[in-house]
This record gives C-alpha cells, structure tokens and sequence, in this order.
C-alpha cells in the first residue's frame, strides 16, 4: 500500500473512531498532545502519525494498531441525540439499581424486625452511591461539567450519612455540624483541580 493510501485509510479510520467515541478534534489532540490542526491533518490524510502516536490513537479507542491501518467497513455512527440518550438511559438503569436496592433494605428489615428504627437511613445512602455512579460514567463518556457536579454531590452527601448516622446511634455531640466545614476544603480542591486541569488541557504546545 502507497503512502498516500495508507495516510487516507489511517485518516479515516481515525475520523470513524473519534465520532463513534464522541469526540471533536480538539478534545482527541487534547489526549496525544497535540494540536487539532494535526488530527484534521491526519483524518485528511494529508499526514501520517509516527508510530507512537498511533498506539496511543489505538488505546484510546480501545483498538489494535492493526485496526487503524486497515479498511474497514464503516459501522454506522450514529446520531448524537441518540448517543446521549443511550448513554443517559444507561445512567438512568443504574441510578436505579441503586435505589431498588435502598427500597429493599428499607422494606426488608421493616418486615422482619418492626421494631427496627432508622432504615430510611437506605435512602440517604443511596445519594451517594448514585453520585459514584454518575462520576463514573462522566470520567468514561468525557463530560467535565457532570462530573464536577457528581464530585461535589458526592462530598456533601457522604458528610450528611455521616452526620444523620452518628445521630441515629445516639451518640451525643452537640458539634456535629462541624463536620460539614471538612466538605469546603474539599469543595474548594475538586474546583481547582477540576479548572487547574482544563487549563493545562488547553495550554498544550501545539506539535
């Protein structure tokens, strides 16, 4: 195979994989540290990446090198309202996976033991947990913003389990809402995190 074939196949390729994963050009340079004049560059085939780079293409889409240096059949991308609606009915399952199993151990042991006091405590419970979920997902899908927003959902709600926790044992403390102040710092780092990261992602040097 000609160079020039090659560069169209390994530029097509790319351009099929980037808009199955539902990403843009700039959030792909972003991951290799590059530009993404370099990736419209190379889905034109008007380049070749050096070999490094194509592993790096190749584990990002979860791919052999083999896979982007030869034809093949276009799979069908589809649309991206679709996408995001799969995606959000994945999201949606298993959020509410996590609350039939916060129903169930709110009901059962109601059943079994009447007597047993505090087991909506279930339900708190499962803020959390679905938090996880949904930061999960956003670190695999790539959206920023949900993520911060999963991130912070997740500190607050761990620090009120704790609280209504240590409430529901009886236990005196009559400073307990302190442990709220623990959630600022830690607000205040997933912030800078979350913005030192988007700034470092976009101050790349472009290659």
């Amino acid at each position: 195979m000609e160079d020039q074939d090659l560069a169209r196949v390994i530029g097509k390729n790319i351009m099929r994989l980037r808009k199955m994963a539902d990403m843009t050009q700039l959030e792909l340079a972003e991951k290799l540290n590059y530009s993404d004049k370099s990736i419209s560059k190379w889905e034109q085939g008007n380049g070749i990446p050096d070999v490094r780079i194509l592993v790096q293409i190749a584990e990002i889409f979860n791919v052999s090198v083999d896979d982007l240096l030869h034809e093949n059949k276009d799979k069908p991308v589809l649309p991206k309202k679709t996408r995001l609606l799969r995606r959000f009915i994945i999201i949606a399952l298993s959020v509410g996976l996590c609350w039939l199993v916060a129903v169930i151990c709110f009901v059962f042991p109601g059943i079994i033991a009447p007597d047993l006091r505090d087991t909506w405590l279930a339900f708190l419970y499962a803020v959390p947990v679905s938090a996880i979920v949904v930061l999960v997902f956003s670190c695999i899908w790539g959206y920023k913003w949900v993520r911060i927003v999963s991130l912070s959902v997740l500190i607050w709600t761990v620090l009120a389990c704790v609280y209504f926790t240590v409430l529901a044992a009886g236990v005196e403390a009559s400073k307990l809402w302190l442990i709220f102040i623990i959630g600022v710092p830690l607000q205040l780092l997933a912030l800078f995190f979350f913005v030192w990261w988007k700034r470092a992602s976009s101050g790349k040097n472009e290659k």
